[in-house]
């Protein structure tokens, strides 16, 4: 397995770069395809293992898929298997995605139960609720379920449907059920991410009609077409990739950074926490500038569903006030197993204490580097991000994780002027 190795110190950042492609968006967009007989064309999409897992998923189910970063092109092949083997799911719990399309388009679908980061229980009951309301048949069988459409296999029927907890997934895999039931779908209590907001967009483009995403309630009324058009369309920036890159850009003192192509409304609770501990960050036109100009302030952090203070940026806000003069206390409300990387943080000299939900963070003079393993895509940012600033050099191992959703991170870093580079195929 590969490795990262920083050679931290207190030099500043300074320079551009530019935010790739949401692979949160990028995701339920490409499932979104087993509704269309057409050819499509993805574009900004990042060149991650989560894209590549999906393209193999994709081909599994019967689609001619191209990857070329930054496009992807996706066809109807000749055959359609409505199957998504564990081999695959296990890999990634957005895989899980499939089904909704899946019954909706073909009218039954088996798909193993999802796998992904251990960050902490993420159920799909959501899911299977809102399709049987829609008129599915849900059976669990040894790790699959498996959905029939009403009377063994016919279309699904447009129905309301309430979430018990805003879900993102859950929101995503019933839009795209509803894009082809009969009549209008209600959604109440939806997810409120952009990338929910972009998949709107692309349903609306592809012929059913959409409103509403990006609040709590969304409606759907189904096309009458027993498919929707194929689509051209390029993806929003990833605001978590930004925000990571906000941080990045203020672990040492005298930073000056550019991030290209960033939506500075998407992140607008990191951005009011950020300025709070003292940062400067201005748009300037499509850009947004980031500037540390003296200590860092403790701030406190409560995770949040969007608008809220995001559960993926939790991880590296918590390192940066590692490097705060005070106390600042996190609370992590979405996964309750989500502070796996403070034991790491504690071995490069983090001052950390966690009760439960929260850790209270004590702003400490130095980290030290050292060979710490990265248990989550988040977590693995955020040891990459220490060992910026850490005294002498930090090993980051398993950044198979890393790869999930960071596009060349170390080459983007080390245009920013770290000391960084990857190790390659070394380490079990």
């Amino acid at each position: 397995m590969d490795a990262i190795r920083v050679r931290g110190s207190q030099k500043p950042l300074t320079g551009s770069v530019r935010i790739s492609g949401a692979k949160n968006a990028a995701l339920p967009i490409l499932c979104a395809t087993l509704l269309s007989d057409g050819a499509s064309r993805l574009r900004n999409v990042p060149k991650l293992r989560d894209i590549e897992t999906t393209a193999a998923l994709l081909r599994f189910l019967g689609r001619d898929v191209k990857v070329d970063a930054p496009e992807v092109h996706v066809a109807a092949g000749a055959d359609v298997r409505p199957e998504a083997p564990y081999e695959l799911v296990k890999q990634m719990r957005a895989s899980v995605l499939v089904l909704g399309p899946l019954v909706a388009r073909f009218g039954r679908a088996k798909v193993s139960l999802p796998g992904g980061c251990a960050i902490g229980a993420r159920p799909i009951d959501q899911h299977l609720k809102g399709l049987e309301a829609m008129g599915c048949t849900i059976k669990i069988e040894r790790g699959y379920v498996i959905a029939e459409g009403p009377g063994g296999g016919g279309r699904l029927r447009g129905s309301e449907v309430y979430f018990d907890l805003p879900t993102v997934t859950g929101t995503e895999n019933l839009m795209m059920a509803a894009a082809l039931a009969k009549g209008r779908t209600t959604l109440v209590n939806c997810a409120r991410e952009p990338e929910v907001e972009e998949l709107g967009r692309i349903l609306n483009k592809m012929g059913c009609e959409v409103s509403g995403a990006g609040t709590d309630v969304i409606h759907v009324t189904g096309s009458e077409r027993g498919a929707l058009e194929p689509f051209d369309h390029a993806i929003i920036p990833d605001r978590i990739e930004a925000g990571t890159y906000l941080v990045a850009a203020c672990v040492n003192d005298g930073s000056d950074v550019v991030l290209q192509g960033v939506e500075l409304g998407d992140l607008e609770a990191l951005v009011l926490k950020m300025r709070a501990a003292g940062i400067k960050i201005e748009a300037e036109g499509q850009n947004v500038r980031v500037r540390r100009d003296g200590p860092l302030r403790p701030a406190n952090v409560t995770t949040a569903p969007h608008p809220g203070f995001p559960t993926d940026m939790q991880a590296q806000f918590l390192m940066l006030m590692c490097l705060a003069k005070g106390e600042s206390v996190i609370s992590e409300t979405i996964f309750e197993n989500r502070f796996m990387h403070v034991p790491e943080l504690q071995r490069m000299g983090a001052s950390i204490v966690v009760r439960g939900n929260t850790a209270v963070v004590q702003g400490v003079p130095k980290l030290y580097g050292a060979q710490v393993m990265a248990t989550d895509l988040r977590a693995s940012a955020s040891l990459v991000l220490a060992g910026l600033v850490a005294e002498d050099e930090t090993e980051v191992r398993r950044v198979y994780h890393l790869d999930r959703g960071y596009e060349h991170m170390e080459e983007k870093l080390r245009g920013l002027g770290a000391d960084i580079e990857r190790v390659k195929g070394a380490f079990d």
